[in-house]
Parts: structure tokens; C-alpha cells; sequence
């Protein structure tokens, strides 16, 4: 993973990224790095410890399951039901599936404890670290190794945009603040290629990487940032033809979403729990419906997700809870929009006027533990 990602990035961040902030002191008793205050990182692995008081891990007779909400939650979760299925037998522990209509909302399920095994996208696996004690341990992939993603820059195929230098004062949609491909990375990237968010395009945020692809293709956007493994799905889908975009730009790879599990589960739980997943392999339909995977493959945080870290270092957007908060408000904000939208649709058509509230299908946002 070198060439233009690690060109792009100022010099030693990938290798920063990659080890415990060793100068930050330990509090409370405890070393942390970059951890909130409920987590302790005594073997510097970037995550959090499993308690060592036993009163205080859990063994659930019911694990709660989630997808990253990238893409419509109820796909996933159809997609996702064989796996559920397997869980449920390799585990001896039944098995639910919990649609979250935002990354918030799934972050905050798992740090309240609603939520024990998750799969994140490849931004807010690192909110997923650092705030609700999530340990990630597996990647999709298929026989020859682990998934990966490219940003791709999309426009229509009939655009005139040729090249970056061409969006300058344009429209283009970012997804949301917190998504690596859908924001961090562009913004860490273009500036050295002499193009600069929010100067030299109007950057929109869309919601979603679906969002922005369909809005590329129906005029709404000239140009989105994306991650190739969404648009491609798209494609396969036929929820859009690919003739009908060009790839004026595209990134070296990035890991894909990550599957981790709560960090305070009992450890023989933990390592059943991951035993599950590396014995798995994907019925051909759900090998289809996520992209040709087939099976999972081991990762950390500390390793894979060096990129993702050094990207956010790069343009000054920590993993912290105040960003977190920030993004939650604009993702409630969006999806008020969006509910708006649709009730207003209802209405002039003649519809049903009583529309879901901010946040969908998902239960409202824990509360946060102390």
C-alpha cells in the first residue's frame, strides 16, 4: 500500500498510526492512548482490555448483531440471515439481527452493551474503538486474502469532467464527516493534487455512499468520492448501470468494514465468537450479495487500520467523542431531512402521511455510560 496513498500523506504518519500514543500518560490508574476514559489499554494494542474483574464481563443468553448502515439496513439484513443462522448454532447462543439506520446509532449500541457483535465501516470502526470498547478481529475477504476498497471518484459518463483540476466550482458529494472514503480521504489526498474541499468545489454531504452514486447519476451532484466496493455492488444490483459513470480518479486500497465484538464478553465467548467466523463460508447467495466474499480472515486494529488512522491524522479529524457528537447531530439532522422530504412526497400524492422518525428502524440512541 504505497505509491499515491502514502505520497499523499505527510511523511511518518503511517508509521505513527501505527503504534500507541506513547507519550500520552496513562490516567485514572490505567493506560488509555486514544481510548475514552471507560477503557484501559494496558498491552498498548490500541483497544480496549477485557475486564479483569469478573463481575464485570458479560455472557449474554442472546447475542445482538448489526451491520454497518452503508447501504439499506434491511438488505443487509436478508443478506446477512444464513450468517445468523450459523451463529446461532456455533455459538449454542440465539442470534438477532439489529437493523441501525446510522453509525451513531450502531456505535452508541454497542457501547450501552445492547449491541455484542458488529460489523462497521472502515471510518467509524475507529469511533467504534475508541468510544464503545469495540475489538476488531476479522475482515471479509475470499481464498486468496482479506477485501479491500478503493475510493473512487465518480462522474455522469457524459460529463465533461475529465480530471480533478475540472471540479473546481463544482457540486460534489461527500458522504458524511466521518467516513474515510467518503470524506477523510479526499480531503487528505486532493489538497496535493492542487484541488481543495470547500474551496475549490462545494462539497455536499449526501448521507451515504448510495446516496451520493444516485445522485451523481441523476444530476443532483457532478462528482462523488465513493468506495468501490458500494458502487460496484450498485452495479451488480442494477440499481444503477455503469455505463452510465467514469472514474476520473482512484486510491490505492483501504481494508473494508470490520467485524468486532464487544470488549467486555467473556473471553471463552470472545474466542467462540471468532472461531464462528473463521470456520464460515458463504452460501453462494450471500457470496453474490456481498461482493464475491466468501469467507472471513483475521485482522486487528493496530495493523490494518494504520491507513485509516494516518488519513484522519492527516487532516486533523481525531476519533474523538466531541467529532462523534458532531457527526451524530449532522446524521439526525439528515435524516429529519429526509423523513421531511418523503412526508411531503406522501402528501402530494395522496399517501400515508405518518412517516418513521429521525433514526428509522433503530432504537433511539443509548445513553451513554458513565
Amino acid at each position: 500500500m504505497r505509491n499515491l496513498l502514502l505520497a499523499t500523506i505527510p511523511a511518518g504518519l503511517i508509521a505513527l498510526a501505527a503504534l500507541p500514543a506513547a507519550a500520552q500518560q496513562a490516567q485514572g490508574g490505567c493506560f488509555r492512548g486514544q481510548l475514552d476514559e471507560a477503557y484501559c489499554d494496558s498491552d498498548r494494542n490500541l483497544v480496549a482490555d477485557t475486564p479483569q474483574d469478573a463481575s464485570r464481563l458479560r455472557d449474554p443468553s442472546t447475542l445482538v448483531f448489526a451491520y454497518t448502515p452503508v447501504e439499506d439496513p434491511a438488505l443487509y439484513a436478508s443478506q446477512f440471515r444464513p450468517f445468523i443462522d450459523h451463529l446461532t448454532r456455533c455459538t449454542g447462543k440465539r442470534t438477532v439481527y439489529f437493523q441501525v439506520t446510522s453509525n451513531a446509532a450502531q456505535v452508541e449500541a454497542m457501547r450501552s452493551g445492547r449491541l455484542h457483535i458488529a460489523g462497521f465501516s472502515t471510518g467509524p470502526t475507529a469511533f467504534a474503538v475508541n468510544l464503545a470498547g469495540a475489538v476488531p478481529f476479522a475482515v471479509k475477504g475470499g481464498p486468496e486474502g482479506f477485501e479491500s476498497y478503493r475510493v473512487v471518484l465518480l462522474v455522469r459518463a457524459d460529463s465533461d469532467i475529465r480530471s480533478l483540476a475540472d471540479l473546481k466550482g463544482k457540486r460534489v458529494a461527500h458522504t458524511s464527516a466521518t467516513s474515510n472514503s467518503g470524506n477523510l480521504a479526499p480531503r487528505a489526498f486532493f489538497p496535493g493534487m492542487g484541488l481543495k474541499p470547500d474551496e475549490d468545489y462545494r462539497v455536499l454531504y449526501s448521507g451515504g455512499h448510495d446516496r451520493s452514486v444516485m445522485g451523481v447519476n441523476a444530476g443532483d451532484y457532478d462528482a462523488a468520492p465513493v468506495a468501490s466496493d458500494v458502487y460496484s455492488r450498485m452495479v451488480a444490483r442494477g440499481q444503477v448501470k455503469g455505463e452510465n459513470f467514469r472514474v476520473i480518479w482512484q486510491s490505492d486500497p483501504f481494508p473494508t468494514s470490520s467485524f468486532a465484538y464487544a470488549h467486555d464478553l467473556r473471553p471463552e465467548l470472545q474466542e467462540k465468537i471468532r472461531q464462528c467466523f473463521m470456520e464460515y463460508r458463504f452460501p453462494e447467495q450471500m457470496a453474490r450479495d456481498l461482493g464475491g466474499n466468501d469467507r472471513f480472515w483475521p485482522a486487528t486494529y493496530a495493523e490494518q487500520w494504520a491507513p485509516v488512522r494516518a488519513v484522519a491524522d492527516a487532516v486533523n479529524a481525531p476519533y474523538s467523542r466531541a467529532a462523534f457528537d458532531a457527526e451524530s447531530r449532522r446524521e439526525l439532522e439528515a435524516e429529519a431531512r429526509r423523513n421531511a422530504a418523503r412526508a411531503a412526497q406522501q402528501t402530494q400524492s395522496g399517501g400515508v402521511h405518518n412517516v418513521p422518525q429521525a433514526g428509522g428502524s433503530a432504537a433511539p440512541a443509548p445513553a451513554r455510560q458513565p
